[in-house]
């Protein structure tokens, strides 16, 4: 019943919060900027961080594995934990190797990145929820399928906007 009440919150205020934040970000806009001449750049920093990202996934999986061996049924709260440590290890690395150029106060960036990691996180929660609940698939796959989705998502966030140059 818990789990079912946190998935009808999440579906019933992302929707619209979501919409807003991407409209006061540009995103669109900047994406439409990739041109030609940038786009080996663009291209190059996808690629570290998707080398970032493996390091999030080893970190935020193993956090969840934890989880879910105590009691599978903390598959949620071990989602939760996990991402919240992900995310900090995400901005560290992003910020010195991935988007290093970025001008941005520390804290900024931090904040920022919190946010951008939120939208995929919220996203994964309702994706995750649906997928052990309704699809019945396993406690165990359901957050690698969630990768193919929140990867792109977190990238195009994190450069467009928690990291702008």
């Amino acid at each position: 019943m818990f789990d079912k009440l946190i998935l009808i919150n999440i579906i019933a205020t992302r929707k619209s919060s979501f919409r807003s934040l991407v409209k006061r970000m540009d995103i669109l806009k900047q994406l439409k900027s990739i041109n030609k001449d940038n786009w080996k750049q663009v291209l190059r920093q996808f690629i570290k961080f998707g080398i970032v990202g493996v390091s999030n996934t080893l970190v935020s999986t193993g956090i969840y594995y934890i989880f879910i061996l105590i009691n599978k049924d903390l598959y949620f709260w071990g989602n939760t934990v996990g991402w919240i440590i992900s995310v900090f290890n995400s901005f560290f690395w992003n910020n010195i190797f991935v988007f290093k150029d970025s001008q941005m106060g520390f804290f900024k960036k931090l904040i920022r990145t919190y946010i951008a990691y939120g939208g995929s996180f919220l996203l994964g929660s309702v994706l995750i929820v649906l997928q052990v609940k309704v699809l019945g698939i396993s406690e165990w796959l359901a957050p690698w399928i969630n990768l193919v989705i929140t990867i792109p998502l977190n990238f195009i966030l994190n450069k467009f906007w928690a990291f702008k140059a």
